[in-house]
Protein backbone atom coordinates (compact mmCIF):
# COMPACT_ATOMS: atom_id res chain seq x y z
CA UNK A 1 0.00 0.00 0.00
CA UNK A 2 1.11 3.27 -0.76
CA UNK A 3 2.27 6.28 1.73
CA UNK A 4 -0.19 9.03 2.25
CA UNK A 5 1.18 12.65 3.96
CA UNK A 6 -1.22 12.31 7.52
CA UNK A 7 -0.93 15.35 10.43
CA UNK A 8 -1.72 15.22 13.74
CA UNK A 9 -0.75 17.22 16.77
CA UNK A 10 1.56 15.12 18.92
CA UNK A 11 1.88 16.92 22.03
CA UNK A 12 1.02 20.19 20.84
CA UNK A 13 3.19 20.40 18.32
CA UNK A 14 1.83 19.51 14.36
CA UNK A 15 3.54 16.95 12.91
CA UNK A 16 3.40 15.40 9.27
CA UNK A 17 3.82 11.39 8.33
CA UNK A 18 4.42 9.88 5.22
CA UNK A 19 3.07 6.73 5.64
CA UNK A 20 0.47 3.66 4.65
CA UNK A 21 -2.61 4.46 5.74
CA UNK A 22 -3.03 0.77 7.55
CA UNK A 23 0.18 1.68 9.66
CA UNK A 24 -0.28 1.55 13.18
CA UNK A 25 -0.07 4.76 15.40
CA UNK A 26 2.14 3.01 18.05
CA UNK A 27 4.92 2.11 14.85
CA UNK A 28 4.39 5.94 13.58
CA UNK A 29 4.98 7.59 17.32
CA UNK A 30 8.10 5.00 17.89
CA UNK A 31 9.80 5.03 14.13
CA UNK A 32 8.87 8.07 12.56
CA UNK A 33 8.49 10.57 15.20
CA UNK A 34 11.32 8.99 17.21
CA UNK A 35 8.64 8.27 20.56
CA UNK A 36 9.95 5.62 22.19
CA UNK A 37 8.04 5.91 25.67
CA UNK A 38 5.24 4.41 24.07
CA UNK A 39 5.90 0.74 24.55
CA UNK A 40 4.40 -2.25 22.31
CA UNK A 41 4.20 -5.49 24.96
CA UNK A 42 1.15 -7.03 22.99
CA UNK A 43 0.90 -5.99 19.75
CA UNK A 44 -2.99 -7.30 20.06
CA UNK A 45 -4.40 -4.46 22.65
CA UNK A 46 -4.80 -6.78 25.50
CA UNK A 47 -1.40 -5.44 28.06
CA UNK A 48 -2.30 -1.30 27.56
CA UNK A 49 1.92 -1.18 27.49
CA UNK A 50 1.08 1.33 23.88
CA UNK A 51 -2.08 3.08 25.86
CA UNK A 52 -1.42 7.15 24.42
CA UNK A 53 -4.43 9.90 24.71
CA UNK A 54 -6.40 10.08 21.11
CA UNK A 55 -8.68 13.51 21.17
CA UNK A 56 -8.36 12.81 25.22
CA UNK A 57 -9.23 9.17 25.15
CA UNK A 58 -7.51 6.53 26.08
CA UNK A 59 -6.37 4.23 23.27
CA UNK A 60 -4.08 1.18 22.42
CA UNK A 61 -1.74 2.65 19.35
CA UNK A 62 -1.02 -0.76 18.41
CA UNK A 63 -4.98 -1.20 17.34
CA UNK A 64 -5.00 2.31 15.46
CA UNK A 65 -4.18 2.76 12.30
CA UNK A 66 -2.77 5.94 11.16
CA UNK A 67 -5.87 6.29 8.93
CA UNK A 68 -7.83 6.77 11.83
CA UNK A 69 -5.57 8.84 13.82
CA UNK A 70 -5.00 11.75 11.14
CA UNK A 71 -6.09 14.62 11.85
CA UNK A 72 -6.04 13.95 15.81
CA UNK A 73 -4.26 14.95 19.14
CA UNK A 74 -2.36 12.70 20.59
CA UNK A 75 -0.67 13.34 24.14
CA UNK A 76 2.16 10.04 24.71
CA UNK A 77 4.06 9.64 27.19
CA UNK A 78 6.69 12.64 26.61
CA UNK A 79 3.86 14.95 26.21
CA UNK A 80 2.69 13.98 30.23
CA UNK A 81 5.53 16.13 31.87
CA UNK A 82 9.23 17.42 31.93
CA UNK A 83 12.28 16.04 33.54
CA UNK A 84 12.64 19.27 35.28
CA UNK A 85 8.83 19.23 36.35
CA UNK A 86 7.44 16.36 36.58
CA UNK A 87 3.77 15.76 36.32
CA UNK A 88 2.45 14.66 39.52
CA UNK A 89 0.95 11.62 38.22
CA UNK A 90 4.86 10.84 37.24
CA UNK A 91 5.77 12.11 40.34
CA UNK A 92 3.37 9.84 42.73
CA UNK A 93 4.71 6.61 40.38
CA UNK A 94 8.10 7.14 41.15
CA UNK A 95 7.29 7.97 45.10
CA UNK A 96 5.24 5.00 45.48
CA UNK A 97 7.42 2.25 43.42
CA UNK A 98 4.93 1.86 40.59
CA UNK A 99 7.08 1.46 38.19
CA UNK A 100 9.66 -1.10 38.04
CA UNK A 101 10.31 -2.48 34.60
CA UNK A 102 9.27 0.25 32.93
CA UNK A 103 7.22 -1.29 30.15
CA UNK A 104 4.04 -0.75 31.45
CA UNK A 105 4.42 2.35 33.21
CA UNK A 106 3.92 4.65 29.92
CA UNK A 107 0.41 3.39 29.82
CA UNK A 108 -0.53 3.11 33.27
CA UNK A 109 1.07 6.88 34.06
CA UNK A 110 -1.66 7.84 30.62
CA UNK A 111 -4.49 5.62 32.20
CA UNK A 112 -4.04 7.50 35.21
CA UNK A 113 -3.88 10.85 33.63
CA UNK A 114 -6.93 9.81 31.71
CA UNK A 115 -8.55 8.48 34.87
CA UNK A 116 -7.92 11.36 37.03
CA UNK A 117 -9.19 13.86 34.45
CA UNK A 118 -12.84 12.22 34.59
CA UNK A 119 -12.48 11.53 38.26
CA UNK A 120 -10.25 13.64 40.11
CA UNK A 121 -10.79 11.94 43.41
CA UNK A 122 -11.50 8.21 42.42
CA UNK A 123 -12.82 5.49 44.70
CA UNK A 124 -10.83 2.32 44.66
CA UNK A 125 -13.68 0.72 42.46
CA UNK A 126 -12.67 3.94 39.47
CA UNK A 127 -9.29 3.30 39.92
CA UNK A 128 -9.46 -0.53 39.28
CA UNK A 129 -11.69 0.11 36.20
CA UNK A 130 -9.81 3.33 35.09
CA UNK A 131 -6.83 0.61 35.08
CA UNK A 132 -8.21 -1.60 33.20
CA UNK A 133 -7.03 -3.43 30.72
CA UNK A 134 -3.32 -2.12 31.45
CA UNK A 135 -1.31 -5.27 32.78
CA UNK A 136 1.89 -5.18 35.24
CA UNK A 137 3.47 -8.32 36.00
CA UNK A 138 5.78 -6.82 38.47
CA UNK A 139 4.23 -4.08 40.78
CA UNK A 140 1.39 -6.48 42.57
CA UNK A 141 -0.81 -3.37 41.53
CA UNK A 142 -0.73 -2.03 45.33
CA UNK A 143 2.06 0.07 44.43
CA UNK A 144 0.20 1.36 41.50
CA UNK A 145 -3.10 2.02 42.83
CA UNK A 146 -1.52 4.11 45.95
CA UNK A 147 0.31 5.94 43.17
CA UNK A 148 -3.15 7.00 41.60
CA UNK A 149 -4.36 8.19 44.97
CA UNK A 150 -1.23 9.76 46.06
CA UNK A 151 -1.33 11.66 42.52
CA UNK A 152 -5.15 12.50 43.08
CA UNK A 153 -4.20 14.02 46.60
CA UNK A 154 -0.87 16.19 44.79
CA UNK A 155 -3.47 17.47 42.20
CA UNK A 156 -6.44 18.51 44.25
CA UNK A 157 -4.10 20.41 46.55
CA UNK A 158 -2.61 21.41 43.49
CA UNK A 159 1.19 20.27 44.41
CA UNK A 160 2.55 20.00 40.63
CA UNK A 161 5.78 20.06 41.99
Amino acid sequence: MSARRFSLCVNGVERFVDVPPMARLLDVLRHELGLTGTKEGCGEGECGSCSVLMNGELVNSCLVPIAQAGGASILTIEGVGEQARLHPVQKAFLECGGAQCGICTPGMILATVHLLGKHPRPTQEEIHEGLNGNLCRCTGYMRIFEAVEKAACAMESGAME
